[in-house]
């Protein structure tokens, strides 16, 4: 069974950093893709971003594109977060699946974690 476990959330003034880790365990193979998502209270979940682990080829949501980046060191997810906005205060999401490919491919989410809570606040 596939497990994931998030850490790295906090409160972090407007123009910071944090990174945000997922550790996962279970039957996690190359075939799979990973993604983060977030969910800000009375809105709808976010995908903010994905990636390939046959090769690591990813993606980044528009609204984040230059200032998210997600990575991973084996089993590891991470999301380094740089200047931070109050608009990025949402509780966050790692989840596991398979890509799906059409005109660009997207991660069709199995597992998720419990989420981490950010907040970007003065």
């Amino acid at each position: 069974e596939v497990q994931l476990v998030e850490s790295g959330g906090g409160l972090v003034q407007p123009g910071g950093n944090l990174r945000l880790s997922c550790a996962a365990t279970g039957l996690i193979d190359r075939r799979d893709c990973m993604a983060w998502f977030r969910q800000a209270p009375g809105k709808g979940r976010e995908e903010v971003a994905r990636i390939l682990l046959r090769d690591d080829a990813s993606t980044e949501a528009d609204s984040v594109r230059g200032r998210f980046t997600i990575s991973r060191d084996k089993n590891i997810l991470y999301l380094q977060m740089v200047s931070l906005k109050p608009e990025d205060t949402a509780r966050y999401y790692c989840a596991a699946g398979r890509p799906y490919y059409g005109l660009t491919w997207s991660c069709e989410t199995e597992h998720w974690g419990k989420g981490t809570q950010v907040t970007v606040s003065s």
